[in-house]
């Protein structure tokens, strides 16, 4: 894939059977209504028993996230809105956003070495550096 691209793979491309939604009671405050409906979706996805290319599932495993469990499993919990459909549509959301994250290819670096005019004026300021630091000394009469 090309650096800084659009992604090519989205959660629409992927199985519903790969997606794993159950619905939860959400924290927080909301009185009587958040006690007894269950609008906060878990989001489960198997990262290496999906269907993804292998370089995007090795490099979404690589990520370091609270939400990636030792086994390979993302789990998304989603509670920001009053309504399940809502909640839903933002866990898939920011699974779009790790699978984009995952897609994307980081430039590799060409090493390069400083060049002649870069040495030369470090070593001027560091002579420079030394000349003030030895007239600092003490004076001799």
């Amino acid at each position: 894939m090309v650096p800084d691209s659009k992604p090519v793979l989205t959660v629409a491309d992927l199985p519903a059977a790969e997606l794993s939604f159950q619905p939860i009671r959400a924290s927080g405050p909301g009185g009587q209504h958040v006690n007894k409906v269950a609008t906060a979706v878990q989001l489960r996805f198997d990262v290496r028993a999906s269907s993804l290319p292998e370089p995007v599932k090795s490099r979404l495993l690589r990520l370091s996230d609270h939400r990636f469990s030792k086994r390979g499993i993302i789990t998304i919990k989603a509670q920001g809105f009053r309504s399940q459909a809502k909640n839903r549509q933002d866990a898939l959301a920011r699974l779009d956003d790790l699978l984009a994250l995952a897609q994307r290819v980081r430039k590799r670096r060409k090493p390069t070495s400083p060049s002649l005019a870069v040495m030369q004026k470090r070593l001027e300021s560091k002579r420079r550096q030394g000349e003030r630091k030895r007239l600092r000394g003490p004076v001799t009469y």
